[in-house]
Protein backbone atom coordinates (compact mmCIF):
# COMPACT_ATOMS: atom_id res chain seq x y z
CA UNK A 1 0.00 0.00 0.00
CA UNK A 2 1.17 3.29 -0.84
CA UNK A 3 1.58 5.49 2.22
CA UNK A 4 0.76 8.63 0.62
CA UNK A 5 -1.15 9.46 -2.59
CA UNK A 6 0.64 10.20 -5.98
CA UNK A 7 1.70 13.85 -7.19
CA UNK A 8 -1.08 13.24 -9.50
CA UNK A 9 -3.15 12.18 -6.82
CA UNK A 10 -2.40 15.48 -4.62
CA UNK A 11 -2.48 17.53 -7.49
CA UNK A 12 -6.38 16.00 -8.72
CA UNK A 13 -7.32 16.41 -4.80
CA UNK A 14 -6.46 19.41 -4.56
CA UNK A 15 -7.81 20.96 -7.70
CA UNK A 16 -11.20 18.98 -6.76
CA UNK A 17 -11.49 19.96 -3.22
CA UNK A 18 -10.93 23.67 -3.73
CA UNK A 19 -13.52 23.83 -6.85
CA UNK A 20 -16.16 21.74 -4.50
CA UNK A 21 -16.36 18.81 -7.26
CA UNK A 22 -19.59 19.47 -7.67
CA UNK A 23 -21.72 16.98 -9.49
CA UNK A 24 -24.15 17.83 -12.30
CA UNK A 25 -25.56 21.50 -12.91
CA UNK A 26 -25.30 22.55 -9.17
CA UNK A 27 -24.33 26.37 -8.23
CA UNK A 28 -20.66 27.15 -9.85
CA UNK A 29 -18.15 25.24 -7.62
CA UNK A 30 -15.71 28.81 -7.46
CA UNK A 31 -18.33 30.56 -6.03
CA UNK A 32 -16.42 33.02 -3.54
CA UNK A 33 -17.02 32.72 0.09
CA UNK A 34 -19.84 35.37 1.73
CA UNK A 35 -20.89 36.53 4.90
CA UNK A 36 -24.10 34.05 4.70
CA UNK A 37 -26.27 32.34 2.01
CA UNK A 38 -23.73 30.24 0.30
CA UNK A 39 -23.57 26.43 0.18
CA UNK A 40 -21.71 23.92 1.96
CA UNK A 41 -20.16 21.01 -0.32
CA UNK A 42 -18.55 17.63 0.88
CA UNK A 43 -14.58 16.95 0.41
CA UNK A 44 -13.53 13.53 0.16
CA UNK A 45 -10.20 13.15 2.08
CA UNK A 46 -9.14 9.92 0.58
CA UNK A 47 -9.46 6.00 1.49
CA UNK A 48 -7.26 3.52 3.14
CA UNK A 49 -7.44 -0.04 4.13
CA UNK A 50 -8.67 -1.73 7.36
CA UNK A 51 -7.22 -4.82 8.78
CA UNK A 52 -10.72 -6.80 7.93
CA UNK A 53 -9.63 -6.93 4.42
CA UNK A 54 -12.42 -3.42 4.15
CA UNK A 55 -12.22 -0.05 3.01
CA UNK A 56 -12.62 3.42 5.27
CA UNK A 57 -13.55 6.68 3.41
CA UNK A 58 -12.10 9.46 5.13
CA UNK A 59 -14.79 12.86 4.73
CA UNK A 60 -14.95 16.10 5.57
CA UNK A 61 -16.61 19.07 4.24
CA UNK A 62 -16.74 23.11 3.06
CA UNK A 63 -18.84 25.49 4.34
CA UNK A 64 -18.42 28.28 2.18
CA UNK A 65 -20.02 30.96 4.81
CA UNK A 66 -17.65 33.10 6.47
CA UNK A 67 -20.40 33.79 9.73
CA UNK A 68 -22.88 31.57 9.46
CA UNK A 69 -23.10 27.97 11.03
CA UNK A 70 -25.67 25.67 9.73
CA UNK A 71 -28.21 22.78 10.70
CA UNK A 72 -29.10 20.53 8.23
CA UNK A 73 -30.92 17.38 9.50
CA UNK A 74 -30.83 13.73 8.22
CA UNK A 75 -33.13 13.47 5.18
CA UNK A 76 -33.45 14.78 1.35
CA UNK A 77 -31.57 17.64 2.60
CA UNK A 78 -28.32 15.91 4.54
CA UNK A 79 -27.96 12.13 2.77
CA UNK A 80 -25.46 9.81 1.72
CA UNK A 81 -26.40 7.39 -0.39
CA UNK A 82 -26.52 4.39 -1.00
CA UNK A 83 -27.75 2.66 2.37
CA UNK A 84 -28.58 6.16 3.64
CA UNK A 85 -29.98 8.76 4.33
CA UNK A 86 -27.89 8.46 7.96
CA UNK A 87 -24.41 7.14 7.47
CA UNK A 88 -23.02 8.50 10.42
CA UNK A 89 -22.26 11.97 9.24
CA UNK A 90 -22.30 15.62 11.09
CA UNK A 91 -25.56 17.56 11.14
CA UNK A 92 -23.96 21.08 11.98
CA UNK A 93 -21.62 22.66 9.93
CA UNK A 94 -18.86 25.30 11.11
CA UNK A 95 -17.81 27.30 9.16
CA UNK A 96 -14.83 27.42 6.62
CA UNK A 97 -12.78 23.86 5.70
CA UNK A 98 -13.13 20.77 8.04
CA UNK A 99 -11.20 17.92 7.61
CA UNK A 100 -11.63 14.48 8.23
CA UNK A 101 -14.67 14.95 10.12
CA UNK A 102 -15.37 10.87 10.17
CA UNK A 103 -15.36 7.82 8.28
CA UNK A 104 -17.58 5.84 5.81
CA UNK A 105 -16.44 1.94 6.30
CA UNK A 106 -17.06 -0.16 3.53
CA UNK A 107 -16.58 -3.98 2.99
CA UNK A 108 -13.95 -5.46 0.88
CA UNK A 109 -15.85 -6.38 -1.83
CA UNK A 110 -17.34 -2.50 -2.91
CA UNK A 111 -14.94 -2.28 -6.01
CA UNK A 112 -15.95 -0.09 -8.12
CA UNK A 113 -18.99 1.38 -6.73
CA UNK A 114 -19.43 4.70 -5.46
CA UNK A 115 -21.24 6.77 -2.21
CA UNK A 116 -22.72 9.96 -2.69
CA UNK A 117 -23.18 12.79 0.02
CA UNK A 118 -25.77 15.81 -0.99
CA UNK A 119 -25.59 18.32 0.91
CA UNK A 120 -28.75 20.97 0.59
CA UNK A 121 -28.16 24.40 2.46
CA UNK A 122 -29.53 28.01 1.43
CA UNK A 123 -31.74 26.48 -1.17
CA UNK A 124 -28.05 25.40 -2.82
CA UNK A 125 -27.91 21.28 -3.61
CA UNK A 126 -24.15 19.90 -4.43
CA UNK A 127 -23.12 16.14 -4.39
CA UNK A 128 -20.18 14.85 -3.96
CA UNK A 129 -19.38 11.08 -5.08
CA UNK A 130 -16.82 8.86 -3.34
CA UNK A 131 -15.06 5.49 -4.32
CA UNK A 132 -11.83 3.74 -4.30
CA UNK A 133 -9.78 5.70 -6.38
CA UNK A 134 -6.32 4.72 -6.61
CA UNK A 135 -5.47 8.27 -6.62
CA UNK A 136 -7.03 8.80 -3.74
CA UNK A 137 -5.35 6.41 -1.35
CA UNK A 138 -3.77 7.80 2.01
CA UNK A 139 -2.19 6.47 5.02
CA UNK A 140 -3.49 8.27 7.76
CA UNK A 141 -2.34 6.14 10.68
CA UNK A 142 1.78 6.90 10.01
CA UNK A 143 3.22 9.55 6.95
CA UNK A 144 6.52 7.56 5.63
CA UNK A 145 8.84 10.41 5.48
CA UNK A 146 9.71 10.67 9.71
CA UNK A 147 7.57 7.62 10.84
CA UNK A 148 4.72 10.84 12.31
CA UNK A 149 1.58 9.08 14.17
CA UNK A 150 -1.24 10.63 15.07
CA UNK A 151 -2.20 11.72 18.17
CA UNK A 152 -3.33 9.65 21.18
CA UNK A 153 -6.64 10.38 22.80
CA UNK A 154 -9.04 9.08 25.45
CA UNK A 155 -11.54 10.96 27.71
CA UNK A 156 -10.88 8.73 30.93
CA UNK A 157 -7.58 8.71 32.55
CA UNK A 158 -6.78 4.73 32.51
CA UNK A 159 -9.90 4.76 29.68
CA UNK A 160 -9.59 3.35 26.20
CA UNK A 161 -7.70 5.26 23.36
CA UNK A 162 -8.04 5.78 20.25
CA UNK A 163 -5.48 6.94 16.99
CA UNK A 164 -6.37 8.53 13.71
CA UNK A 165 -9.43 9.41 12.30
CA UNK A 166 -11.41 6.42 13.48
CA UNK A 167 -13.46 7.74 16.19
CA UNK A 168 -13.90 6.24 19.72
CA UNK A 169 -17.52 7.39 21.05
CA UNK A 170 -18.09 7.68 24.86
CA UNK A 171 -21.28 8.10 26.40
CA UNK A 172 -22.50 11.06 29.05
CA UNK A 173 -25.34 12.69 30.58
CA UNK A 174 -26.29 16.10 31.18
CA UNK A 175 -29.13 18.89 31.95
CA UNK A 176 -30.34 21.72 30.07
CA UNK A 177 -28.40 25.08 31.02
CA UNK A 178 -26.14 22.59 33.66
CA UNK A 179 -22.53 22.50 32.37
CA UNK A 180 -21.05 19.63 31.84
CA UNK A 181 -17.33 18.85 32.17
CA UNK A 182 -15.53 17.35 29.40
CA UNK A 183 -12.05 15.97 30.08
CA UNK A 184 -9.34 15.14 27.51
CA UNK A 185 -6.25 12.75 27.67
CA UNK A 186 -4.02 13.07 24.66
CA UNK A 187 -0.24 12.01 23.74
CA UNK A 188 2.21 12.51 20.99
CA UNK A 189 5.35 11.47 19.81
CA UNK A 190 5.66 15.12 18.70
CA UNK A 191 6.76 14.50 15.03
CA UNK A 192 4.78 16.84 12.42
CA UNK A 193 4.63 16.54 9.02
CA UNK A 194 4.88 19.47 6.67
CA UNK A 195 4.78 20.03 2.92
CA UNK A 196 7.40 22.48 3.21
CA UNK A 197 9.85 20.83 5.83
CA UNK A 198 10.30 23.72 7.95
CA UNK A 199 8.71 22.83 11.55
CA UNK A 200 5.50 24.69 12.29
CA UNK A 201 5.70 27.28 14.81
CA UNK A 202 4.99 25.84 18.55
CA UNK A 203 2.45 27.52 20.65
CA UNK A 204 2.28 25.96 23.92
CA UNK A 205 1.78 22.46 23.46
CA UNK A 206 2.40 20.32 20.02
CA UNK A 207 -0.98 18.72 20.39
CA UNK A 208 -4.80 20.93 19.99
CA UNK A 209 -7.88 19.70 20.77
CA UNK A 210 -10.70 21.86 19.37
CA UNK A 211 -14.37 20.96 20.37
CA UNK A 212 -17.86 21.63 17.88
CA UNK A 213 -20.89 20.41 17.93
CA UNK A 214 -21.46 17.68 15.79
CA UNK A 215 -25.33 16.86 16.21
CA UNK A 216 -28.00 17.99 18.36
CA UNK A 217 -31.80 19.91 18.36
CA UNK A 218 -30.05 22.78 19.83
CA UNK A 219 -27.57 25.30 21.12
CA UNK A 220 -24.40 24.27 22.24
CA UNK A 221 -22.12 26.59 24.16
CA UNK A 222 -18.26 25.20 24.89
CA UNK A 223 -16.59 27.64 27.83
CA UNK A 224 -13.24 26.94 25.28
CA UNK A 225 -13.45 25.22 21.79
CA UNK A 226 -9.96 24.70 22.19
CA UNK A 227 -9.19 24.60 25.86
CA UNK A 228 -5.02 24.58 26.55
CA UNK A 229 -3.38 21.25 27.00
CA UNK A 230 -1.55 21.27 30.15
CA UNK A 231 1.62 19.15 29.91
CA UNK A 232 1.05 15.58 32.75
CA UNK A 233 3.85 13.72 33.98
CA UNK A 234 4.06 10.28 32.95
CA UNK A 235 2.75 8.22 29.82
CA UNK A 236 5.19 6.60 26.96
CA UNK A 237 4.99 9.12 24.56
CA UNK A 238 7.40 12.31 23.91
CA UNK A 239 4.16 14.73 25.22
CA UNK A 240 1.28 13.85 27.81
CA UNK A 241 -1.40 15.86 28.26
CA UNK A 242 -4.97 17.06 29.86
CA UNK A 243 -7.47 19.09 28.59
CA UNK A 244 -10.12 20.31 30.30
CA UNK A 245 -13.62 22.56 29.28
CA UNK A 246 -17.29 22.68 29.95
CA UNK A 247 -20.03 22.70 27.79
CA UNK A 248 -23.35 24.07 28.01
CA UNK A 249 -26.89 22.79 26.23
CA UNK A 250 -29.66 25.28 25.30
CA UNK A 251 -32.76 22.47 24.42
CA UNK A 252 -32.93 18.61 25.32
CA UNK A 253 -32.12 15.92 23.03
CA UNK A 254 -29.48 13.62 21.77
CA UNK A 255 -26.41 15.09 21.16
CA UNK A 256 -23.10 14.35 19.32
CA UNK A 257 -19.88 16.14 19.89
CA UNK A 258 -16.46 16.01 17.87
CA UNK A 259 -13.00 16.51 19.51
CA UNK A 260 -10.16 17.13 16.76
CA UNK A 261 -7.11 16.49 18.19
CA UNK A 262 -4.10 18.35 15.58
CA UNK A 263 -0.52 17.65 16.24
CA UNK A 264 2.18 19.77 15.14
CA UNK A 265 0.92 19.53 11.27
CA UNK A 266 -1.89 21.10 11.68
CA UNK A 267 -5.20 20.50 9.57
CA UNK A 268 -5.36 18.28 7.29
CA UNK A 269 -1.71 17.41 8.20
CA UNK A 270 -0.68 20.40 5.44
CA UNK A 271 -2.68 18.46 2.97
CA UNK A 272 -1.12 14.93 3.53
CA UNK A 273 -4.31 13.25 5.72
CA UNK A 274 -1.87 12.70 8.72
CA UNK A 275 -1.51 12.60 11.42
CA UNK A 276 -4.43 13.75 13.18
CA UNK A 277 -7.36 11.81 15.59
CA UNK A 278 -10.75 12.08 16.46
CA UNK A 279 -13.23 11.16 19.42
CA UNK A 280 -17.09 12.01 19.62
CA UNK A 281 -19.12 12.24 22.61
CA UNK A 282 -22.55 11.56 22.72
CA UNK A 283 -25.03 13.69 25.56
CA UNK A 284 -27.82 12.65 26.63
CA UNK A 285 -29.64 15.66 27.82
CA UNK A 286 -32.71 16.12 30.42
CA UNK A 287 -34.72 18.96 30.42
Amino acid sequence: MRTLPSRVGRFTTAILLGCGMLASAQSLPNEPRRLTGSSVTAAYEGWFRNPDGGFSLLVGYYNRNQNQELDVPIGSDNRIEPGGPDRGQPTHFRTGRQWGMFVLNVPADFGQQRLTWTIVANGQSTSIPFSLNPDYEIAPLREAAVGNTPPTLAFDERGPTVQGPLAMIVRRTATVAMPLTLTAWVSDDAKFTSASGLRPKEVGSPVTITWTKYRGPGGVKFENERPKIEAVAGGKETFNGKAVTTVTFTQPGDYMLHALINDLSGPGGSGIQCCWTTGLVSVSVAP
